[in-house]
């Protein structure tokens, strides 16, 4: 028996079933051989027929087992694919991603990072370019080690922009390395947010609970039957729970304002009536600050697609808050601009108090933001009006912009985008 190792290929279940389909046609082969030598046909040509089936039948599972030339050809064509290049990797990150080598020069750079960094060809130092120390240590660490890190960085100019920044080497030889930048900048400014509006609101509801906590402990100690004190400390505990009503009713309204998907921008609203309601219910608040409130609607529908009930809350917040800040104007002015169907529709909320300083103005409509907060929580506001207003317009796809001048009052426009 012979040591060499066999190369037989095992049958191939597809092999094995042509053969069982193949056994009838066997049989009966065999059965009319058999009937040729019995009607007396000579031992020759009966066993010529027996060798020609027998060799027909064996090439029928031998073709079975062997997998057609074109399909191996087929699979050897689609391993031997031409990987693609350094360059076409680099280019479907859409990630800055800079390739460097031991001398921390820049080697390639795709699209993303051009963009990011303009001013960084191949060629530059990325120690130049990237003065923090956090991404010299990052850089140092690679090439010196030839591990993968990851480093924090705030690129602060022209904007303000937070990088998560990975570097390692690329291949075997360690001569070259990649380095990439993940922007994070809209994540830490949701963080900053909500961090900023926890401290706000938790500020703006102690305030109010001290004031009621001491003035129960007063009623119950030192003022227990004095009752001039009583009275004016439960007017008092009657404002401080209204403000912190005010508030939590704000809070819920802009929680119900995110929780909403956009508008069905098929409701129409016109604004002549709704804006008249809205002055209607405000004049006795324009009446008790001493302010007139003019209307200026022109002539015609003012149709917008809109919520009604959430246009009306855009328009309480801002003629309210004209006649609250703006009352030594004396006046109030709302406005409808018709600028046509191209350029949709205006309304204006003027007044003609002290005005805004310029530096507050990209910052009214953030949260809890107040230029005069001793003013505001004089004025019963909550801080949250405009960042409910910015909200709903948003959601309608308006805008809100603001002009102010010191000393000639201020203007707050709504600019609904056409139909």
């Amino acid at each position: 028996m012979s040591d060499e190792p066999r190369h037989d290929s095992p049958a191939t279940p597809a092999a094995w079933a042509r053969a069982a389909g193949l056994r009838w046609l066997l049989l009966a082969a065999l059965a009319a051989i058999a009937l040729l030598a019995v009607a007396g046909v000579s031992a020759a040509t009966v066993a010529l027929a027996l060798a020609l089936v027998a060799g027909a039948s064996l090439a029928s599972v031998a073709g079975a087992a062997t997998p057609a030339p074109q399909s191996l050809a087929g699979e050897a064509g689609s391993a031997g694919q031409a990987l693609p290049s350094v360059d076409e990797l680099a280019a479907a990150v859409v990630d800055p991603l800079i390739i460097f080598d031991r001398a921390g020069t820049v080697v390639h750079l795709n699209a993303a990072a051009g963009r990011a960094f303009p001013g960084l060809p191949a060629g530059a130092s990325l120690a130049l370019r990237f003065r923090a120390p956090e991404i010299q240590r990052l850089i140092d660490s690679v090439i010196s080690t030839g591990q993968a890190g990851v480093a924090d960085y705030l690129e602060r100019l022209p904007v303000e922009r937070w990088f998560r920044v990975n570097a390692a080497p690329a291949g075997e030889r360690g001569s070259l390395f990649v380095i990439i930048f993940r922007d994070q900048s809209e994540v830490r400014r949701i963080d900053r947010m909500r961090a900023d509006f926890i401290a706000n609101a938790s500020h703006e509801l102690r305030t109010p609970l001290a004031s009621v906590a001491g003035f129960i402990e007063t009623l119950r100690g030192p003022a227990r039957n004095d009752a001039a004190a009583r009275d004016q400390f439960l007017q008092i505990m009657q404002a401080q729970t209204g403000r912190m009503a005010r508030l939590i009713d704000d809070l819920l309204s802009l929680s119900r304002l995110e929780m909403k998907p956009f508008f069905d921008a098929s409701e129409r609203v016109d604004l002549v009536p709704l804006l008249g309601g809205v002055v209607d219910a405000l004049s006795p608040l324009a009446a008790e600050t001493g302010v007139t409130l003019e209307r200026q609607f022109g002539d015609g529908p003012a149709i917008v697609a809109g919520t009604r009930d959430e246009l009306i809350q855009v328009f309480e917040n801002l003629i309210e808050n004209a006649c609250k800040y703006g009352r030594s104007g004396g006046r109030v002015e709302i406005a409808i601009d018709r600028a046509g169907a191209d350029s949709g529709v205006d309304v204006s909320v003027r007044d003609f108090g002290d005005g805004i300083p310029e530096e507050h103005i990209p910052r009214l409509t953030e949260r809890f933001y107040r230029v005069d907060a001793d003013s505001s929580r004089g004025q019963k506001g909550t801080g949250l009006g405009l960042a409910i207003v910015k909200h709903i317009l948003t959601r309608h796809r308006a805008r809100l912009s603001i002009r102010s001048r010191m000393g000639e009052g201020s203007t707050f426009t709504v600019h609904f985008p056409p139909l």
